[in-house]
Parts: C-alpha cells; structure tokens; sequence
C-alpha cells in the first residue's frame, strides 16, 4: 500500500513501482495505490484512492486498505512508506496479518504534532521496518524502532545499455557543443542545495572554464507533500546575481529517454545537498542512475548519500565544503573519468539485488 506509485513523479514512485513488481514475482500482490496506478500495473489488481488532498487520502486509503484485506486475507500487508504505516497497521490488525514498512528520511522527522503522534508509532509497531540507507535506519532506531525489527536495503537502479548517439543528440537539443556540462537532476527543493552550489561553486567554476554549463533536469516537485523552497525562479536570481546566469540551463522535466541522453552527453553530475532543519535526503537514487550510465557524482556527504557513492563512481565532500567541491569538479572536467569503470561498480545496486533483500527479509514474515 502508498500513495507514491506512477503516474505521480519522483524517486520513491520508481521505487515502490519496482517493489510491487518484484514481490509478484513470488507472492500473490494485490495493491492500494493512487489513481492512475492500475494501468501501469497490469495485471496486478489495484484498488485506486485519489492521491490529493492528504486529508482526503488518508482516511479514503485507511477504508480502502481494511476492505482489501479483509476480501483478500493476506499473510503480510506493506506500507511503501511511513505515510501509508497507520493504515497498514490498521488492515493487518483486521486481518491478523504482519506488517512492514519501507521508511525513507522525511517518513520519520516530519515535524507536525498529529504526524509525530500517530504515524511514528505506527512505524514503531511494524513488525519489519526497513530503512532505505544506513542514515534512516539510525534515525528510525532514534525513533524508538527496535533494532531487531529493522533492516537496511538501498534502492535500486536499471542497467540497460546506453542508447546509441545519446551524447550527441543531448548536446545537439540545447546547442551545448563541445563545452563542459555539469548536470543536475532532481526536485527544486531546498535541500538539493542548487541554489546554494551556484552561489558558492559555480562562479569559481566558470571563471576557470568559461564556457562551462549546469543543465538542470526538473521541477518543483508538484507530487510531493513536503515542499520545501528552493524551485526555479530563486535559482534563476541566485545565478543572476552570482553572475552565472548565461551558464545555468533549466530543463525542466524530461521523459526516461531523454534523461538517458542527459546522462550520455554531460560530464559530471552535481550532488551539493544540504541538511535542512525537517528535511533530509534519505539516500540519493539519482546518483546510482548517473552511476549505471557511467557518470560520476560529486556530492556532499550529507544524510544517506553515503551509501549511493564508491570512489568508483564518484567523490563524497564534507558537507557545504564548497572550496573543495570547486577543485573536484575542476580536475574532473581537466581529466577523463573512466565511464566502463563507473558503470560496472552500479552493477552492485541492480534492482535485482534490491528484490532479492526484499525478498529474504518479508518471505518469512508470510511463513513461506
């Protein structure tokens, strides 16, 4: 059960999407999902909630998770997120089945009071917790889940070869030629740190190399429910006034292909995120993405972004070191990174080894 499927956007829709898919490849899945989500899961039955309002969600999707388990009987009902654990809680208990949940970052420091008094118990009362990084895991332990019940498996990626020409038709589509490109892809929030890198990086950087380019893949994030600042229009100013504003490139969204292309003909892609009071970036799946097209990812070691970067694929700086993120990305666009290298080292975050982890730590909660 969640509310964060397709067709709604972001890392935690890709993620649960596989989720679903891999556990049908050994148990019987029926799913509680958002509207829209039936036809991407075919043949899998799928009761639909409307995804917004939230105060409509949750009691909608409560209802919805009760009368599904008690017409289907399941051995084990999973929350795809700590916002769906109330209502997994609840159609397990109908039910005597176990329960599980598979927490990220912002399912347990969400600040409301109504949150922290119903949903973080919940999350305690799971009979399995699994934590998307090893950063969530000690904040879910600091939320009172017991070590025992929890577990850690990072998310997954695809490792389909690149499409032909890739590199050439990106930079043919935005005129970028042969000039270097730093790409960013995620939500415009406030913890991607963007504002921030091209405040305090970027003008150093393209005072070295001139013709230098930030392509920027994304949006505001209009599914999300934690929004937190931080979208184009501040990022635009940020760049006009540090200077750099013929250097940024936004983007915007872009389709599956398209964004393979991005990843094919950019030359480093930027990870400067921030801690943020209420906020935290639970693992960082983009760099994995970048990592199985064999493009490395410079970041801030900064929440669960520790597990998603290997010297391999990458390189992890202390936190809004900024001194330091301008000469790694200098030297890395002085230096030809080994991109054969980089990919093969994503090999270790194929989705196959997330459904297998999946698979061997909810399996014997079903008494299989």
């Amino acid at each position: 059960m969640t509310r964060n499927l397709p067709p709604l956007l972001g890392g935690m829709e890709k993620l649960n999407l596989r989720m679903v898919r891999g556990l049908a490849e050994w148990a019987d899945v029926e799913v509680v999902g958002p509207s829209g989500a039936e036809s991407l899961l075919a043949p899998l039955p799928v009761c639909e909630v409307a995804p917004a309002p939230l105060r409509a969600f949750v009691p909608a999707a409560a209802v919805s998770a009760i009368a599904t388990a008690r017409r289907v009987r399941p051995q084990l009902v999973v929350a795809g997120s700590g916002l769906t654990a109330p209502m997994v809680w609840m159609a397990a208990r109908a039910v005597g089945a176990r329960s599980a949940a598979y927490v990220h970052g912002l399912d347990l420091i969400a600040p409301h009071v109504i949150y922290r008094s119903l949903w973080i118990p919940a999350i305690r009362a799971m009979d399995v917790v699994v934590a998307n990084s090893r950063n969530t895991a000690s904040i879910a332990m600091a939320n009172g889940v017991q070590a025992a019940r929890l577990s850690v498996v990072n998310p997954g990626t695809d490792l389909a070869s690149p499409r032909p020409g890739g590199r050439e038709r990106f930079r043919s589509q935005y005129g970028f030629g042969d000039a270097p490109v730093l790409l960013s892809v995620g939500r415009l929030t406030a913890r991607k740190g963007l504002l921030e890198f091209v405040t305090n990086a970027l003008p150093a950087i393209a005072g070295a190399r001139p013709d230098v380019v930030l392509a920027v893949i994304g949006n505001e994030a209009p599914d999300a429910l934690h929004r937190v600042g931080g979208g184009s229009a501040a990022l635009l100013e940020a760049a006009s006034r540090a200077g750099v504003a013929s250097a940024v490139r936004l983007l915007g969204p872009c389709s599956d292909d398209a964004l393979d292309d991005a990843y094919a003909g950019a030359d480093l892609h930027v990870f400067p995120v921030r801690a943020v009071k209420n906020d935290v970036e639970g693992f960082g799946m983009v760099a994995i993405e970048a990592a199985a097209h064999g493009l490395a990812t410079v970041a801030f070691d900064v929440g669960g972004v520790g597990d998603a970067i290997t010297p391999d694929t990458g390189a992890l700086l202390p936190p809004e070191d900024y001194p330091q993120m301008i000469a790694v990305v200098l030297r890395h666009l002085e230096g030809r990174h080994d991109r054969e290298r980089c990919r093969s080292s994503a090999v270790a975050f194929a989705w196959s080894r997330f459904d297998n982890e999946i698979r061997q730590i909810l399996e014997p909660q079903c008494g299989l």
